[in-house]
């Protein structure tokens, strides 16, 4: 189970405690105002745990892609199980969606999920070899997987998701990835790691978009 499967089974619980212990002080006379206040606490420390695990499984993301683009170009011997590591965090990303949206919708973000890393390996093959056709193609695909990503997430939560928002933190994430692996390809180290600091930056705002919009849609999760 992913952390923020885990962390979302917990906050259903913890405040499920909150609550009973709310009304136990409330039947023993204790003063409102604190049994309130116990409620808050334990939904904020919810929210903000479950804020902090949904950064590590897209910190994850970033940290296995880069993991694999080093490998990759280097032809290093540990490529396949970087690569193996960097499908299975698409797996956990996929897990947690599945805790509040279904099986079925955490399995197709999977899916959508495996695609942007197997289309990230096409293109960068392709640039390795020099294949300029091959870059063109694969990047044409990339990106519209990117805005596939980008419609599955509005379409699950569009109150809080905006599409135009969703597609435009999604074509940001791969421009970053782009910059980052070229830069690395080319042997611009230094570039190369200014592109990775940019691409965490963007991608803990784009963990945090996704928690804020999950805890705003199903708010009796993290204690109302």
């Amino acid at each position: 189970m992913s952390p923020v499967s885990r962390l979302a089974v917990t906050a259903v619980a913890l405040g499920a405690l909150l609550i009973g212990a709310t009304s136990v002080l409330a039947s023993n006379a204790g003063p409102p105002a604190h049994d309130a206040s116990v409620h808050q606490v334990g939904a904020r420390t919810n929210r903000e745990a479950f804020r902090a695990d949904m950064r590590k499984l897209w910190e994850d993301h970033i940290t296995w892609t880069r993991l694999f683009i080093v490998s990759d170009v280097a032809g290093l011997p540990d490529l396949q199980a970087t690569t193996n590591r960097l499908l299975a965090n698409q797996d956990d990303i996929g897990d947690a969606v599945a805790t509040f949206y279904g099986r079925d919708a955490g399995d197709a973000l999977t899916a959508l999920l495996r695609d942007h890393i197997l289309l990230a390996a096409q293109l960068l093959n392709a640039a390795k070899a020099g294949d300029q056709d091959g870059v063109a193609q694969a990047s044409e695909a990339w990106y519209a997987n990117a805005n596939e990503i980008g419609a599955f997430l509005h379409d699950a939560n569009p109150k809080h998701w905006g599409l135009a928002d969703m597609q435009t933190m999604m074509k940001m994430h791969l421009d970053l990835t782009l910059e980052e692996a070229v830069a690395h390809l080319q042997g611009r180290f230094t570039d190369d790691v200014a592109a990775y600091d940019k691409v965490h930056v963007e991608i803990l705002q784009m963990a945090d978009m996704l928690a804020d919009g999950i805890i705003a849609q199903f708010p009796a999760a993290f204690g109302g």
